[in-house]
This record gives C-alpha cells, structure tokens and sequence, in this order.
C-alpha cells in the first residue's frame, strides 16, 4: 500500500455566481488537466438569504455532467425539457448535459434561514459530448451508509466503498464521490484505486492528511504527545487537499473532528475547449455551440 502525496493544499475562494449568489469556488476555470475528469466545484453555504435567494436563473450547459448536493436547505430546478424538481437536505442530483440542456437551479433555506451544498463538474470525452441529457435524481435515503465501530461515518454517494454501491451509476468518469465523517482524535485509512485523480475538500472540523514523505504514524504520535501541527498538517474549514499518484488516504481528525468530500475519478486526457457552462474539445466546437445558441438551435431533439 502506498500513501498518496499532497500535492497542494489551497482554501476556496469567495466568487459570486448566477443572479448573484455569494459562494467559494473551490477549484475550477484554470488548468483543466488539473484534476481531470473534474473541472470545477463551488461550495455554497449562507444562512442570509439575500447572500442566495436569487440563484441561478435560465442557463445553458453542454459537454459535461454536473453533480448537486445538498447538505440543508434546498435547491429547485426546472429545465427545458420539462423536468421539475426539488433536492431536500442530502438528496443528490447528477446531470448529464450531453449535447445541450437550459436549467435553472434556485437555492431555497431551511428553518434557520440556510442554504447548504456542492456542485462539482464532470468533464464527457469526446464521444459522449452530443449524448442525450439525462437527470437521476437520488434521495438521501437512497444513499447507504457505513458506519465504523470508532464512529467513522461514510456516505456513498457514487462508486463502490466498504462493500456499499452509490446509487448513481452509468458515469463517464466512473468516480467515486464520498461524504466523510471522522470523530475527533480519529485516524482512518481509505482506499483509493491507483488509476484515479482525488482530492479532498474539508468543510467541518480540522484534520491531518498523511503525506507520502512522512509516515503514517507521524499523525498519531503528534497527537499523543500532544505536539502542535504546523500549517501543512492541519486542514480546516473550506480547504482543498489535491492528492498524487498513490493508492491510499490517511487522514487524522482534529480536536473538533472533520468532515469532508473524498472524490475521484478517471482522467480523461483529451483535449478542452472551455467558455462558462460548455465545455467541448476544439474552439470550433465551441463556436458551434455559441452560434446554435444565439440562432435557437442549441436545443436538439433526442437521437
């Protein structure tokens, strides 16, 4: 077994998105080859809705699947093909844009007034960029979960974990999309297969990412003796963790415990081609897709 190394670890940013909804991208709109297959995920989460309630109105996508979860509150969508829908706290929602799709999405609050999530974008090779968009809609009871005798909980949402299956299925990238709890004082190992991009994004708590220059027992030891850890050690809230080449994670909760994203996924290698929300392999392409959406033929009918 081998530790994958921590190639970067970076905090979100504050951006702004849609009519103006205020959020942290956490990676995304730079190197595409980055984290290939992914592209770009934001993290939302107010409990003003003013900072949300005007979402994100009539968009287009094309050439990329997004995945939406909602932590609390919720988020409503309608679309062109006439599809309505309203994620609740845990519930899922993967989207294939395939070869074009208008949406809007419109983040409502829970009692205390929040709204709460994730969207991640999933890049389509080549060959299933003019595929036939499609929804699977999954709620959280349909999501399993494992949870450990020292109180590590996992929630499957895509791949296969611990002898659990996610729901969603039939992705291109064939990720694995985990939502990870680990009590504080905690250290825990989760496999990763070798051939995957994976990063993770810590959104509660603190923790300690094991890096491969270090050993596995460094983590424990510290905290043993109750040792202070320094920056590249410790990470907290809204921080991405960007992981080499390896085939296991080990992480070392803090004193609050920690919460995060573990995602990974297949490269793709191939050529992008990327303006906001389309996503193709050559700028002709692209042009394509803007010129069919200023003449009204963006919308295709289903093959």
């Amino acid at each position: 077994m081998s530790i994958r190394p921590i190639l970067e670890q970076r905090k979100a940013v504050p951006a702004m998105e849609g009519a103006g909804v205020h959020l942290h991208r956490v990676f995304g709109f730079q190197d595409p080859t980055e984290l290939d297959p992914f592209l770009m995920m934001d993290h939302f989460r107010n409990d003003d809705p003013r900072l949300y309630e005007a979402g994100f109105p009539w968009h287009p996508h094309r050439g990329i699947e997004t995945i939406t979860y909602v932590i609390d509150g919720a988020v409503e969508h309608q679309d062109s093909l006439g599809n309505t829908g309203n994620l609740g706290a845990g519930d899922v929602q993967w989207m294939t844009a395939g070869r074009g799709i208008l949406h809007q999405e419109m983040p409502t609050a829970n009692a205390q007034g929040v709204n709460h999530g994730f969207q991640l974008w999933a890049n389509l090779p080549r060959d299933l960029k003019m595929t036939d968009p499609r929804y699977q809609d999954v709620t959280a009871r349909e999501i399993p979960e494992v949870m450990e005798d020292d109180g590590t909980k996992v929630r499957v949402i895509i791949g296969s974990f611990w002898g659990q299956r996610g729901p969603v299925d039939g992705i291109a990238a064939d990720p694995m999309f985990l939502d990870v709890t680990v009590p504080a004082g905690v250290k825990k190992t989760f496999p990763i297969d070798t051939r995957r991009r994976a990063f993770a994004y810590v959104f509660e708590g603190d923790a300690a990412f094991a890096d491969a220059s270090q050993p596995t027992g460094i983590l424990l030891e510290k905290e043993v003796a109750g040792e202070e850890l320094n920056i590249r050690d410790l990470s907290g809230d809204r921080t991405l963790i960007r992981f080499g080449s390896g085939d296991e994670v080990t992480v070392q909760a803090g004193e609050q415990g920690v919460r995060f994203l573990l995602v990974s996924g297949q490269p793709i290698q191939e050529p992008v081609a990327w303006h906001g929300p389309i996503v193709m392999n050559t700028q002709a392409e692209l042009q394509q897709a803007f010129t069919e959406l200023r003449n009204g033929t963006f919308i295709q009918p289903a093959h």
